[in-house]
């Protein structure tokens, strides 16, 4: 592949010179070392995490990855040879006569427009809605409901707090309205007809609201897909409240956790019920933040 030709910055681009933009650099990556440090150290035993794997196999990146900052569009660096090499930079000739690279935002677009308009009206219409809070988690349960008496192993090497049967009967004496597709699709099928949706991945715009931890989960998942036009900061903060979401999740979960020194969410009390409600309030006004955040990514790019 040829080299990007070498442009000049527009009146409007920030430039960032060296020794400002490498200590931010810097401080990205020891924060993305302290985001990940648990999931790092377990890998370094040979061990599997229970909790924190999900965030680097269903959402499939590196901590390479989460280490390399951004500044996005708009900003370019001065004295930025290596990132003038990377995938969807180019070169630019500053004012001065110095050298310095920026995200190119035509040629990103030109690869990834349509991601681009996805992930704004996916994101802008979850935004829009009220979330939801009534849910309990009880996704991860319907996901390992019955598999006991249909001879399947449950999903995860955990034990299940309450036993096969005592999991079947919380699921039994319980509503469910999962609106995540992404979750509903692991439901067993004796679970299925018992949500109240019917969520797909062409409604899944129709069905997200900032309620569901999923669709929190998922903010994570959309700053990775638009990738350098996403600046550092948010690309953490995202990860970060995955990683938070994601302990509530299996601590609300029928495994038990302990193993991980996290305390159960027993959903299946009143008690457990007002912490989730708790919990989930506080991730759904994060979330919206996030949101906020990216969409304005988003905006600037079009």
């Amino acid at each position: 592949m040829p080299p990007a030709p070498v442009s000049t910055p527009t009146a409007s681009a920030r430039v960032l010179p060296a020794d400002v933009w490498h200590p931010r650099a810097q401080a990205h990556a020891d924060r993305a070392d302290d985001l990940t440090r648990v999931w790092r150290e377990a890998r370094e035993r040979g061990e599997k995490h229970a909790i924190e794997d999900f965030l680097f196999t269903y959402y499939p990146t590196r901590v390479a990855q989460l280490r390399r900052w951004h500044p996005g569009a708009g900003t370019v660096l001065a004295d930025a040879d290596e990132h003038a090499s990377w995938r969807w930079y180019r070169e630019t000739t500053l004012p001065d006569g110095g050298s310095g690279a920026a995200l190119d935002v035509a040629a990103f677009l030109a690869d990834r427009g349509d991601t681009v308009a996805y992930v704004r009206a996916l994101v802008g219409a979850t935004a829009s809605r009220p979330g939801s809070f009534g849910c309990f988690g009880l996704h991860e349960w319907a996901m390992v409901y019955r598999d006991a008496r249909a001879g399947r192993d449950h999903r995860h090497p955990l034990p299940l707090r309450l036993g096969h049967d005592g999991t079947d009967a919380v699921v039994e004496s319980h509503r469910i309205a999962c609106s995540h597709f992404d979750a509903f699709r692991f439901f067993t099928p004796e679970a299925r007809d018992r949500n109240l949706l019917a969520p797909t991945r062409e409604r899944q715009p129709a069905l997200e609201q900032p309620g569901c931890l999923h669709a929190g989960m998922d903010l994570y998942k959309w700053c990775l897909k638009l990738g350098p036009a996403v600046p550092g900061d948010l690309l953490l903060d995202a990860f970060e409240l995955a990683r938070d979401i994601r302990y509530t999740d299996m601590a609300a979960a029928p495994y038990d956790v302990s193993s991980y020194g996290v305390q159960p969410v027993a959903i299946e009390t009143p008690e457990g019920k007002a912490e989730y409600v708790r919990r989930q309030r506080g991730f759904a006004e994060r979330g919206q933040a996030v949101r906020a955040r990216l969409l304005a990514v988003c905006d600037a790019l079009a």
